[in-house]
């Protein structure tokens, strides 16, 4: 016996007018009555006697309905309170980030707690070269990511920012003295990619395979994460393109970066699973593109 049948019978016996019952239940007329006799069908007998002008319960109805009332009521207040926690914010939320939670990381969190008070934030770190997996498998709720992101079963949210690429380079290596080097120039810089199960466009927008203007670009073999990247670049093994951002964050003595002029930006957003989507979920995201505009009333 469907739901939407009971709650039909529940309404008309309420109302005892089909315009009236269609209205609350945003149904036509037509379906209201092909749903009670659906279930007097099912029951075997009227429910209720229908005229022109009137609309009234049979015995048989009026003793359904005393019947049924106690369980009708408990299960719609069930389900109420149930799409009512389904809106909340509350408990906690599994955020990943790549590599280095940066001001954009740490700043949409920040903006995320004060909003949502009630709800804990735990961020976990998702390596480069694996960017989905803890997201699939439900390890983490949504994670920072580059965008876009070519994955049916994933959505994602706007940019949230928008920076310039530098290359990684050990201080012994020929470019590491200077202000800046054109994209071009990468068709002569072995770079440093990614292994692992990232997606090959993922791949492509860490480490290019070509410059703008087509140049095959080398690779010097590949690693997981960033620590590992930089420790291959810090031993001139070849060079790493990371974000302004990330690379500010990694300033060390054995290491120069230096500014790359042509190459697309880089720009990060969240991305969850589509079908475990929540109101955390749309609430952080909401936060986070607040925090990125600078527009406190988005979050607050």
């Amino acid at each position: 016996m469907e739901f939407r049948e009971l709650e039909c019978f529940v309404v008309l016996s309420e109302e005892l007018h089909f315009a009236r019952t269609a209205e609350r239940l945003y149904l036509s007329p037509g379906r209201v009555s092909q749903l009670i006799g659906s279930l007097e069908t099912r029951i075997g007998g009227r429910l209720f006697h229908r005229t022109s002008r009137r609309v009234r319960l049979t015995p048989l109805g009026e003793r359904f309905l005393a019947d049924l009332r106690p369980a009708y009521d408990g299960l719609a207040g069930a389900v109420s309170r149930a799409k009512a926690a389904a809106r909340e914010v509350t408990g906690a939320i599994k955020v990943g980030f790549l590599a280095t939670p940066t001001e954009v990381v740490t700043g949409s969190v920040q903006a995320f707690e004060r909003r949502y008070p009630g709800c804990e934030v735990e961020l976990v770190e998702i390596p480069l070269s694996d960017p989905f997996s803890k997201l699939r498998a439900g390890q983490v709720d949504l994670a920072f990511t580059l965008l876009p992101v070519d994955e049916p079963d994933l959505m994602t949210g706007a940019g949230l920012n928008d920076v310039s690429y530098q290359l990684g380079v050990s201080i012994r290596h020929p470019l590491a003295a200077r202000a800046s080097i054109a994209a071009e120039e990468l068709s002569r810089v072995p770079l440093i990619g990614l292994g692992g199960p990232a997606p090959r466009d993922w791949r492509e927008r860490v480490t290019p395979s070509v410059t703008p203007s087509g140049r095959p670009i080398p690779l010097a073999g590949t690693v997981a994460t960033s620590q590992e990247g930089l420790t291959q670049v810090a031993l001139n093994r070849g060079g790493m393109l990371f974000c302004t951002p990330t690379a500010a964050h990694h300033r060390r003595p054995d290491v120069s970066f230096v500014p790359v002029i042509g190459l697309p930006p880089s720009i990060m957003g969240l991305v969850w699973v589509k079908a475990a989507e929540t109101a955390a979920i749309r609430a952080f995201n909401e936060a986070a593109v607040g925090h990125a505009l600078g527009v406190e009333s988005l979050v607050a």
